[in-house]
């Protein structure tokens, strides 16, 4: 009878055991595909409630989407060109997080003395920018103007590093691709 009771407790130690997950050293794991899912949602209510003007719209695979609003007469850029391009970064509610430009940074009080305003440069394909700059620039022409909305996963995900970017926040860039090298 010990050994059937013992036996009985064993089985249901492994059951446990196994239908149990194991926890995650690295902590909680990012869930990328259910945010998409969630942005994709966001962002078709945005395009359709909010009028941008535009030569036309790009809807990468990867969920950014890139609204033209002036071509330019270069290249699109390749993994390995440098880019240069003024931008500003806003929420969807137009609340601006952040900027290249030191005009636009006081008009929206996000002015920093310690910071220097100037061209971003980033390379194309690299890890200078947000993982969504890559994707977007990739669909313009050197010397176009445009908009770049850019999904949480390949934005800032569900970082608090900025108080000005809420976690899990879809970014819009308003971009002048200035050139590349």
């Amino acid at each position: 009878m010990k050994k059937t009771i013992s036996l009985v407790s064993l089985i249901l130690l492994l059951v446990i055991g196994f239908a149990c997950e194991a926890p995650n050293p690295f902590g909680p794991v990012y869930d990328s595909e259910g945010n998409l899912a969630r942005d994709r949602i966001i962002i078709d209510e945005y395009l359709l409630n909010t009028p941008i003007d535009s030569l036309y719209r790009v809807h990468d695979p990867t969920g950014v989407v890139v609204i033209v609003q002036e071509e330019g007469d270069g290249v699109r850029p390749v993994n390995g060109n440098l880019i240069f391009t003024d931008y500003t970064g806003s929420l969807l509610d137009g609340s601006v997080f952040d900027t290249s430009i030191e005009s636009v940074a006081i008009e929206n009080g996000i002015f920093s003395e310690n910071r220097n305003y100037r061209l971003f440069q980033f390379t194309q394909g690299g890890s200078e920018a947000i993982t969504g700059f890559n994707f977007g620039f990739r669909n313009l022409k050197s010397g176009s103007k445009g908009i770049i909305i850019i999904p949480s996963p390949y934005g800032y995900r569900d970082s608090e590093t900025n108080p000005r970017i809420p976690p899990n926040s879809v970014l819009v860039f308003e971009v002048d691709f200035k050139g590349l090298d």
